[in-house]
């Protein structure tokens, strides 16, 4: 087979600290020693200390010792089969012949190792082992930095030769508490966002784009290696290998260097629930069930057809750790969103009563889970701050963005699923209805400080018949663009950071159900989609620069009710402040009626101003509202000492902030 990629070889060093100690913010006891980092150059066989660390599953840079690594006498591989009868790397050099290069069994580590001198960088391999079982098996490297293009499935030797520009950006992420900066995600899955486009090329016109339309963040749908392109990403055969349908990982590197350059940070979106049952990859890969559960009772995900990772095993657990500290540290992704942590916090997800097996203490709590997230905040947050984790978690699991030496799970952030839930059930309504369910909306602000909040309108909302966001709204044509922008008004003053999937800023119209098209860019053509686009655009400037919006997501001291229960009226309003004399007022009008006159508490007196409509014409809208702005009167209203009458205008949403240079008294 030709050769993917051919760049420079390079050695790398081990590091590999045996535990992590935790911030006070986020995790462990900070009274507990960090001992010592071990060192130690990359050599062609493994060293005793790191067939220690990896048996203890504290190995914090496995990958640079298991995979293929080049040196100057050839290619280093090195994998993890315990109960392998035989092992040897087959390739492109030795065309496939499994009696060329065996492996040599490193003691009792389950490790085996080779170094093979006619290997080289961008050889193309896999594994040949003979099972437990008796079976031989064809296995790509779990290591792997690199991987064929599909429908091929070799590993590829890789080496970065990489120079990274981002050195300010990663320095000033060190410094930086994310939970008290902006943060409004743009999620993105990189193949369908412009059909047709690589790394190098979205590194050039999804950089721009974010830019342009000011989202602080780009999460992308996962980026490694997983089989079909088409798919979303979820289904994950190489835990350390970028997709490669995009391009190599330097392609890779690129692109995250230029949204650095750029001022824009990268989520990545990681699996480490579950894996898929091809058979190259990690099932059964030394004939046991070596990755995963062997009872199908906890090693068979029902939902997914996947299998479940084994947490309870040592190297198992290195695997995971390992690999998310990779992506921090090779690609500097600052932050991961962990999927499914739902499907991982219990043993019972989607299980009928007798398809599961209780814990120790009889419970339906996966406590080898547990522990693991726990040590991957940890680990993550003490190694690497500033970058933040976020859960995707959607039961009443308790602290899940609280420190684990308080009893949490250590996340950074957790998605908000009830906000999402409760409020497009809401907007679903005709306005007429509306009243009966105005209290799905003021909802989420009885439990809004119980977590780190992230409020996303993500990719799942928009998939499987539910309809795109602006097909969810109800009404005619003109309602429909209102609502969807009354709802981006609103989400975006409500407390905590927010995440918008692709193509909803352009108030897409079909539901993004074939990763395989591109997003519908024509619709640009149109002004009122153009409007829309321009809407996301001004609330993210607006939002970036009013401190009031994100300085205090997380506690009640940064919100006000102003009006929760005018359900009558549609109307709700609340006032969002810095904690200090910076403040924001937002009011929403989800009627199609115009409010006029509508008596407003304001937390301080003087001149208000608008700083965004969105029934602007800008935007697409009748452009009603207050533009030459409000004086409040010593008149008491919504427990406030002053009030103004304000024009509300339909399906609206408007932000007022006191009219002074600096927004303060």
């Amino acid at each position: 087979r030709a050769a993917a990629h051919r760049l420079r070889a390079g050695e790398g060093r081990l590091r590999a600290p045996l535990r992590a100690e935790q911030p006070p913010r986020l995790g462990r006891d900070p009274r507990r020693r960090d001992p010592a980092d071990a060192g130690g150059g990359m050599t062609a066989k493994l060293g005793e200390l790191d067939l220690h660390l990896a048996g203890e599953g504290r190995h914090e840079r496995i990958y640079e010792r298991l995979g293929a690594h080049v040196t100057a006498d050839g290619v280093s591989f090195a994998v993890w089969a315990p109960n392998a009868r035989k092992l040897s790397v087959v390739g492109d050099w030795n065309s496939w012949d499994g009696t060329v290069d065996p492996l040599e069994a490193q003691g009792s580590s389950g490790i085996w190792h080779a170094l093979v001198p006619d290997a080289a960088e961008g050889s193309t391999y896999k594994y040949e082992v003979l099972g437990a079982d008796g079976v031989l098996r064809s296995k790509a490297d779990p290591f792997a930095s690199a991987a064929e293009v599909p429908p091929q499935s070799a590993s590829v030797v890789f080496t970065s030769s990489h120079e990274w520009g981002d050195a300010a950006w990663v320095e000033a992420r060190r410094t930086a508490d994310p939970l008290r900066r902006p943060m409004s995600i743009y999620e993105v899955h990189a193949g369908s966002w412009r059909l047709g486009l690589g790394w190098r090329e979205l590194a050039e016109q999804l950089v721009a784009y974010a830019v342009e339309l000011e989202f602080t963040h780009v999460e992308l749908l996962p980026v490694m290696h997983h089989p079909f392109s088409g798919s979303w990403g979820y289904q994950v055969t190489g835990f350390y290998a970028t997709e490669s349908t995009l391009g190599s990982p330097d392609d890779f590197r690129a692109f995250v260097d230029a949204m650095h350059q750029a001022g824009i940070g990268v989520i990545l979106d990681w699996v480490p629930a579950h894996f898929p049952r091809d058979e190259f990859a990690l099932a059964q890969f030394d004939g046991t069930a070596l990755y995963e559960h062997a009872d199908p009772r906890r090693g068979a995900h029902p939902d997914w057809g996947t299998l479940v990772f084994n947490l309870g095993r040592n190297e198992v657990r290195n695997f995971l750790l390992a690999n998310a500290l990779y992506w921090v540290r090779e690609f500097h992704a600052d932050g991961l969103r962990v999927d499914a942590v739902a499907s991982m916090l219990y043993l019972d997800y989607s299980r009928k009563p007798g398809e599961w097996v209780p814990n120790a203490f009889g419970g339906r709590e996966d406590l080898e889970a547990v522990s693991f997230l726990k040590e991957l905040n940890e680990v993550l947050h003490e190694r690497e701050p500033g970058v933040v984790s976020i859960a995707e978690e959607s039961t009443t699991w308790p602290g899940v963005s609280r420190p684990t030496y308080l009893g949490g799970l250590g996340f950074g952030l957790k998605w908000n699923m009830g906000w999402m839930h409760d409020t497009l059930e809401y907007f679903s309504k005709d306005s007429i209805h509306r009243r009966f369910h105005h209290h799905e909306l003021t909802f989420s602000l009885v439990y809004a400080w119980n977590e780190n909040f992230v409020l996303p309108l993500s990719h799942d909302e928009v998939v499987h018949g539910k309809h795109s966001l602006l097909g969810k709204m109800p009404g005619d044509r003109w309602q429909q663009l209102a609502n969807l922008r009354a709802l981006y008004g609103y989400m975006w003053a409500h407390p905590g950071k927010q995440l918008l999937f692709m193509g909803c800023e352009l108030g897409q119209e079909r539901e993004w159900s074939e990763p395989a098209k591109s997003l519908d860019w024509h619709l640009l053509a149109d002004p009122d989609h153009a409007g829309i686009q321009t809407l996301v655009r001004d609330l993210n400037r607006a939002y970036k620069a009013e401190p009031a919006l994100w300085e205090i997501d997380f506690s009640h001291e940064g919100f006000r009710w102003l009006e929760p229960n005018a359900a009558g009226e549609n109307v709700l309003a609340f006032a969002r402040t810095d904690g200090e004399e910076r403040w924001l007022v937002c009011v929403c009008n989800l009627s199609p009626v115009v409010r006029e006159e509508w008596r407003l508490g304001l937390p301080i007196a003087g001149r208000w101003r608008e700083v965004l409509n969105t029934d602007s014409r800008f935007y697409g809208g009748s452009d009603v509202g207050n533009g030459w702005g409000l004086e409040t009167e010593e008149v008491a209203c919504h427990e406030q000492e002053q009030s103004a009458l304000v024009t509300l205008p339909p399906l609206a949403t408007i932000w007022l902030v006191p009219d002074a240079v600096d927004n303060r008294t």
